[in-house]
């Protein structure tokens, strides 16, 4: 082959390449700056029923949660008291706890009180929600003490 179509072939591969990181780089931002769905909108992912029936873990003592701490990440100390209305966790604005956190996805988790206990529910996040080692698959009872990973936050019930 001659010098210059060597130097076009390489030219053209180089181009292609730089394409190919400018869509990536292009995807990674509309997904990071995509717009809250709204609560009734169809997703691409499914997501857990609310009324699905959250697995049961033996409990290890009969206090009742008052608030949930952020005990590591960068809302570190942070303190939410506990009521009736559910608790949303994710960096979307309106999230009751707004995390900066490029691991969390916009709706992440969401904690809700059923029959006296918080149960705890992934809400189709891309890194997925943690109860100490164990991924989240279907809503789960979140006791005082354990720790919730979401992203790189870390939260706990207290009393």
């Amino acid at each position: 082959m001659s010098e210059l179509v060597l130097t076009l072939l390489r030219w053209g591969i180089l181009i292609a390449l730089w394409l190919l990181v400018l869509f990536a780089l292009g995807a990674l931002r509309r997904d990071l700056d995509a717009p809250p769905e709204p609560a009734g909108a169809l997703s691409p992912r499914p997501r857990p029923e609310p009324a699905a029936q959250p697995k049961r873990q033996p409990r290890t003592s009969r206090k009742r949660a008052n608030n949930l701490v952020v005990t590591s990440g960068q809302l570190s100390g942070t303190v939410i008291p506990l009521g009736t209305a559910p608790i949303t966790i994710g960096r979307a604005p309106d999230s009751t706890l707004v995390v900066d956190d490029e691991y969390a996805s916009a709706r992440h988790a969401r904690l809700f009180p059923h029959e006296g206990q918080w149960v705890v529910e992934d809400l189709g996040s891309t890194n997925g929600t943690w109860i100490g080692k164990t991924r989240l698959t279907s809503p789960t009872v979140l006791q005082m003490g354990q720790s919730l990973r979401v992203g790189q936050t870390v939260l706990e019930l207290r009393k």
